[in-house]
Parts: structure tokens; C-alpha cells; sequence
């Protein structure tokens, strides 16, 4: 079952390879057609985003924490194959060790003791993955709803879906351990992630609505810089895109 998983993905790298390995991330596919979905994701984002985020920012904080470390705990089971793909054995006992941690004596990942005996797994993807195998990230374009992204990432999010085993046994529908969900369990953990993160940085979006000269340039600015970050594992943004205004 995991070597399949392999394979698809060794697939998907293979043609991403020859495709947009020359490709320049200041090409744009689309941009009108990204400039109006993007409109469309921050009209989304009024009705709807930001709304619930305040909410939930009104919580308390043991409850933000609590559900923030649940997700972030779920993230990391994508963490494990790609860290195993990139031959990144440190990182591979970092996210291991800080799963079964806080899984177990962290009660399912409300807390997080892992980090506090020192495991701190960095967040991977395939599409992090393809760029430690030096492919560029191709052209830039936005999707509806999920929102910035890039040839090598919209890649790299569809083969998330066969290397991630939470995805496995959710949107596939297959055990896993004895495991097994379904979508819903899927979308639900999906969409609490990002209604956290758009409550940690709801002044950070603030600042940047009411400072740029043009929204769209300066989301993809820092989309791309960020995305470069995380490839690096740079220290100077181990988070989903940090503070915003820098």
C-alpha cells in the first residue's frame, strides 16, 4: 500500500520534472483569471473568513491552543513520506517522535509536549519536496477558495492527497492501522486549520489591506518568499507565512 503510494508520487515527479523544471515563478498563467479569483477569495474572506475568525479569536485560549495543536499534530503525518523523500532522516525522527508524543501523552495532540523535550518537526509537503529536488516552482496563479499557489505546488497539493495518510483514510476512504474516516473528517480538520490561521494573523491581513498599493502583487510576493522559506527550512519562518508585513 505505501510502496503504491510511492510510486504514484515518483510518477507525478517524473512528469513535473520535465515540465516545468525551466519554468521562471514570475511568469503568470492567467493573471486576469487570477486577479478575479482572488477578488473573489477576499469577497469570500469578508462574508465569511475573517467573520468566523474573529469569533474564534473571542475564544479562550487553552481552547486555541488545544485545537491548534490538534491540527497542526494531524499536519504532521504529511511531514513523514516527505521527509522520507527528501532522505531527510533528522527531520523524519523529529516528526515521528513529535506525532506518537503528542498523540499519546499529549491526549491526540491538544497539547504539545513534543516540543518542550525538544521535537520540533518542520512542516513538509510535496511540493516543499520537489523544490529540494531543485524544481522551480513554474508559473503563479490563485485558486478559488484555496488561494495562492503555483504550477509546482498545485502539483504537489494533488499528490499530497496519495502520500499523506490522514487524507488516506479520510477523502480515500481507506484503514490505515485500524484506522479509517471519511471526507467530512477531512474537510472539517482542513477548514479549522484555516480558520486558525487566518485568526493568528487577522491584524497581520489588516495591516496589509490598508498598506498596499496592489493586494494581489503583495499576496504573491509574500506567497513565493514564503514558500522559498519553507524549502530552505529557513529559520526566519518556521510557520505558515508568519508575519505577514515582513
Amino acid at each position: 500500500m505505501i510502496l503504491n503510494m510511492f510510486k504514484k508520487v515518483a510518477l507525478i515527479l517524473t512528469i513535473v520534472l520535465i515540465s516545468i523544471s525551466s519554468a521562471n515563478a514570475t511568469e503568470e498563467c492567467f493573471e486576469k483569471t487570477s486577479r478575479a479569483i482572488f477578488k473573489f477569495n477576499m469577497a469570500f474572506d469578508d462574508v465569511i473568513l475573517e467573520p468566523i475568525s474573529k469569533g474564534y479569536n473571542k475564544l479562550p485560549n487553552s481552547i486555541k491552543s488545544g485545537t491548534s495543536n490538534f491540527t497542526s499534530n494531524i499536519g504532521t503525518l504529511l511531514s513523514i513520506p516527505n521527509n522520507l523523500l527528501q532522505g531527510d532522516l533528522k527531520q523524519l525522527g523529529h516528526s515521528v517522535g513529535s506525532f506518537v508524543v503528542n498523540s499519546s501523552v499529549g491526549i491526540l495532540g491538544f497539547l504539545n509536549p513534543a516540543e518542550k523535550i525538544g521535537l520540533k518537526p518542520h512542516k513538509e509537503d510535496v511540493g516543499q519536496t520537489l523544490g529540494t529536488y531543485g524544481i522551480g516552482p513554474g508559473c503563479y496563479f490563485v485558486l478559488p477558495i484555496l488561494g495562492p499557489t503555483s504550477t509546482r505546488d498545485a502539483v504537489g497539493l494533488i499528490a499530497d492527497s496519495f502520500v499523506d495518510p490522514f487524507a488516506h483514510i479520510t477523502i480515500r476512504e481507506h484503514e490505515l492501522f485500524g484506522l479509517s474516516g471519511n471526507s467530512i473528517d477531512y474537510l472539517t480538520v482542513k477548514g479549522t486549520s484555516a480558520v486558525d490561521f487566518r485568526a493568528d494573523n487577522d491584524m497581520n491581513f489588516d495591516s496589509l489591506e490598508k498598506n498596499s498599493i496592489d493586494l494581489y502583487s503583495s499576496f504573491k510576493s509574500i506567497y513565493l518568499q514564503d514558500r522559498e522559506n519553507k524549502i530552505k527550512n529557513s529559520t526566519e519562518d518556521n510557520d505558515d507565512w508568519g508575519s505577514l508585513d515582513n
